[in-house]
């Protein structure tokens, strides 16, 4: 699509459903995967590691217009885990979820399906009273990994924490507005989370174009890319220290209209020496190897072959500065 043409949205009539919805949950519940399981393709990096969503994510899911059935778009917004913080940055994660739940038209909560409920469970639950009248449908995600007689347990034990924290004047009646369980890397049950939704969505004309799968600027994407691949099999409290900056995005002159090559070059920030010298690896593999993943990845959102440009950048003591938060887009 060119500069000057205009985008092209969905047919609709009067009982089209369109809205957002924010998915939240303690840090590595799967609401990341779970985001790119229902739009199809994907919008937010997952790991492992907890806490490495940073951004607020909108995946955009597109249900087409039917003799049936009308049509619907179903805003994603995928947010940082819910946690007590301990630094600036872990706090400002906090304060952008509050932000984003109060402007949503319904929460999903996810919860593990192979984990007990706990403290971070509760303590989310008592941030969710903040946001009456809203729908919370609790997500028992992971479910592919446990058996069917613990799976009924954890459903119980979900309820439970709903009716305690959630239901009351003001709030849901009776606890969770509906339990889903769901396994995104199965596939089971995702498109039953989508009509779940859906259904709570109001009446709206689309709000995105056809086809639009997120709104994210493709700078954040390609920096979420790369801190993605720089993130795997790294130590535990290093994940935490990670940020990158895109510091040029430019296609290379010169090259045929057929044979275009991107030149991206990027810088990944850490906070100590020793944590420079994990990135680089020895002779510089870890490096390349980040460097070969995040490359792929970057090709395929983009659609063009990509030339990036690591370099790795010691920045003490990031998380808790202001201003370098600021510069580095927090």
């Amino acid at each position: 699509m060119n500069e000057f043409e205009l985008p092209e949205f969905p047919e609709y009539t009067e009982d089209y459903r369109a809205g957002f919805v924010s998915f939240v949950g303690r840090p590595n519940a799967g609401k990341s995967t779970l985001t790119n399981a229902l739009v199809g393709e994907k919008v937010a990096i997952t790991s492992s590691k907890p806490q490495t969503t940073r951004h607020t994510i909108r995946g955009i899911v597109h249900r087409p217009q039917t003799e049936d059935t009308p049509g619907a778009q179903l805003v994603l917004v995928d947010t940082p885990g819910l946690h007590r913080p301990r630094t600036l940055l872990g706090s400002r994660l906090n304060d952008l979820v509050i932000d984003t739940l109060s402007e949503v038209d319904a929460v999903g909560f996810c919860i593990p399906a192979d984990e007990k409920v706990g403290p971070g469970d509760k303590f989310i639950a008592g941030q969710l009273t903040k946001l009456p009248h809203k729908p919370v449908v609790a997500l028992v995600t992971k479910t592919d990994k446990l058996p069917k007689k613990e799976l009924a347990e954890q459903l119980m034990a979900i309820d439970q924490l709903g009716r305690e924290h959630l239901a009351g004047e003001g709030k849901q009646a009776d606890g969770f507005a509906a339990i889903i369980p769901v396994s995104a890397v199965a596939g089971e049950q995702v498109d039953v989370v989508a009509d779940e939704l859906i259904a709570m969505m109001p009446t709206s004309p689309p709000l995105y174009p056809t086809g639009e799968l997120t709104d994210e600027p493709e700078q954040v994407m390609v920096a979420e890319l790369i801190r993605e691949a720089a993130l795997e099999d790294v130590r535990d409290e290093l994940p935490h220290s990670i940020a990158v900056t895109i510091e040029e995005m430019i296609p290379r002159e010169d090259r045929p209209e057929d044979k275009p090559l991107l030149d991206v070059h990027a810088t990944i920030h850490v906070e100590r020496d020793s944590q420079k010298a994990i990135i680089i690896g020895r002779r510089g593999s870890r490096l390349k190897e980040i460097g070969s993943q995040a490359r792929a990845g970057i090709t395929k959102l983009l659609g063009t072959p990509v030339y990036l440009d690591l370099h790795v950048k010691v920045t003490k003591e990031w998380q808790r500065d202001p201003k370098k938060l600021n510069r580095l887009g927090f």
